[in-house]
């Protein structure tokens, strides 16, 4: 067993014990902070808080006999504003927003920001630098959905040249499904703030539903605003822009609008030991997107969302190059996923392109796919992954464990003949790449569809696809389910490993049981090394 801390800030931590779990250890430890009892955990990815700013903690797991400490020495804290000194109240009736927000602006460097027990009930509230805000344990936010009451911002705006992002002249503000897109203002929105943090055991709750009024129902993907001729994307619970050196850590985010937390051309972010919900029937509540962002970890999160719990992304070919640099340096670890469409996902909208990712000691369980890789034409020929690696991972009840798909059918001319032909194609500057990408030490059982969906493009073929140390097995009662999201795909059930279009397919110590038919379907695959 070994202990870590992998994050901290004045009063909580996050300190990882690793017996070689997936999520959960072995064992449940009981909590002592410098003596004082603080709960239990059975995860490997810890929150603990109670914590004394300031000073040298000991933080102690005992477990029968056995005790590991770990000292956690914590930054001072100068000031702490608690809200309810600003007039909130916390009533779920009162609206809180401006209480909130004017907490935060008086917050000073390096000080908090309390939300103690409560349900507070706001439209947006904007971020600045170098504070942190605990959502204490029983404080809900409560974001409202009347949309005559929300702000929202513009998607780009232009200014001189050299002071924008980047050194050009373009501000990113809104973004929706990667394009430029003005966007109704998030429960948190964050825009070029660093040294941020965000934690506590309370909660976000977005309070969406199906209802004609709110933001599931399937006429408000994107709400027309009659009286200003555009279109508003529905917001997120957190979202940010241009932003560095950003920690999420404890709380619980459900019922979001649409992708709970999207992060966008940021650098150095943290999501640790979040609880990100929503029911399996809701719209676009992808759990985590980073795009075009760089070095982000995600430690020690569950996921049970509507649509992909991860989804790394890069923006789309429509947006200027400079907005839409390659998501990079990822890693996603002791991570459990449940219930959504996809695990971890790449894509679709990743036209910058995705490098250095690793997913390691994860847990999958009855989501649609499990990792999964999406692209089409039109998304560029900077749409290249790599430097991918999947390993250790354990998946229970997912349909199909491995998707690659270079004919995914989103957009409005996603069913197109273009997009969508299985003939070669002329490679232009549309045409996406695909690097390699390694799946290793990884466990599905209770399948259901197939093994892997790999489909590269003709004129643009996968270049090398390495499964090794991979075991997969179907389930007794296995039902047919479309693999992938493509034209001409059909239901199956029980089939093996399907690929076309890969330069190399690497299979070592690769065991199927149960398929129905051939272990292999291969079409347009140039080599296949099986050891």
């Amino acid at each position: 067993m070994e202990t870590n801390v992998i994050w901290r800030n004045a009063r909580a931590a996050v300190i990882e014990l690793d017996d070689g779990g997936y999520f959960t250890c072995a064992d449940t430890w009981e909590i002592f902070v410098n003596d004082e009892p603080a709960g239990t955990t059975n995860t490997v990815e810890t929150y603990v808080d109670g914590l004394t700013p300031g000073k040298r903690n000991l933080v102690r797991f005992v477990c029968g006999e056995r005790e590991l400490s770990v000292g956690v020495t914590t930054p001072a804290e100068p000031f702490t504003i608690n809200v309810r000194d600003c007039g909130a109240k916390g009533d779920a009736e009162h609206d809180d927003t401006t209480n909130i927000q004017a907490a935060i602006m008086a917050c000073p460097k390096g000080g908090r920001v309390l939300i103690p027990a409560g349900s507070y009930r706001i439209k947006s509230l904007f971020l600045k630098s170098n504070i942190n805000i605990e959502l204490a344990e029983g404080a809900v936010l409560l974001a409202r959905h009347d949309r005559a009451a929300l702000a929202y911002i513009p998607g780009t705006v232009t200014g001189d040249e050299g002071a924008g992002y980047a050194g050009t002249d373009m501000l990113p503000l809104g973004r929706w499904e990667g394009e430029s897109f003005s966007t109704y203002c998030s429960t948190f929105t964050g825009l070029g703030v660093h040294d941020v943090c965000i934690y506590g055991r309370g909660a976000i709750d977005g309070q969406t539903d199906f209802a004609e009024d709110n933001w599931w129902n399937k006429d408000f993907k994107n709400i027309f605003r009659p009286e200003e001729g555009r279109e508003v994307a529905r917001p997120r619970m957190i979202f940010l822009s241009e932003c560095e050196n950003v920690s999420l850590a404890g709380f619980t985010v459900r019922n979001s609008p649409a992708w709970n937390i999207h992060p966008v051309l940021c650098e150095h972010v943290d999501a640790l030991c979040l609880s990100i919900e929503g029911p399996k029937n809701s719209h676009n509540t992808d759990g985590f997107d980073p795009e075009s962002c760089g070095f982000v970890r995600i430690l020690g999160c569950q996921f049970s969302v509507g649509d992909d719990c991860i989804a790394i992304k890069s923006g789309k070919l429509g947006i200027e190059p400079e907005l839409r640099p390659a998501t990079h340096d990822v890693l996603i670890s002791h991570c459990y996923m449940h219930d959504g469409h996809g695990a971890v996902v790449l894509g679709s909208e990743a036209a910058g392109g995705i490098k250095d990712l690793t997913v390691s000691k994860c847990l999958f369980e009855r989501t649609d796919r499990g990792l999964r890789v999406k692209t089409r034409r039109g998304r560029g020929k900077d749409a290249v992954n790599e430097g991918i690696t999947f390993e250790h991972i354990r998946m229970d009840e997912v349909l199909t464990p491995f998707v690659v798909n270079s004919f995914y059918f989103c957009d409005k001319d996603g069913k197109t003949d273009y997009v969508q032909s299985r003939e070669a194609l002329p490679v232009d500057d549309r045409t996406p790449g695909f690097g390699a990408t390694t799946f290793c030490d990884i466990e599905a059982t209770n399948c259901h569809a197939a093994v892997a969906y790999i489909t590269g493009l003709p004129e643009s073929k996968v270049t090398r696809l390495t499964f090794q140390d991979v075991h997969v097995t179907f389930a007794d009662d296995a039902e047919p389910f479309v693999p992938a999201m493509a034209c001409g795909v059909e239901p199956m059930v029980r089939q093996g490993i399907i690929a076309q279009n890969v330069k190399v397919l690497d299979l070592q110590n690769v065991v199927i049981e149960g398929q129905d038919g051939e272990e292999l379907q291969l079409q347009n695959v140039d080599k296949v090394v099986r050891s």
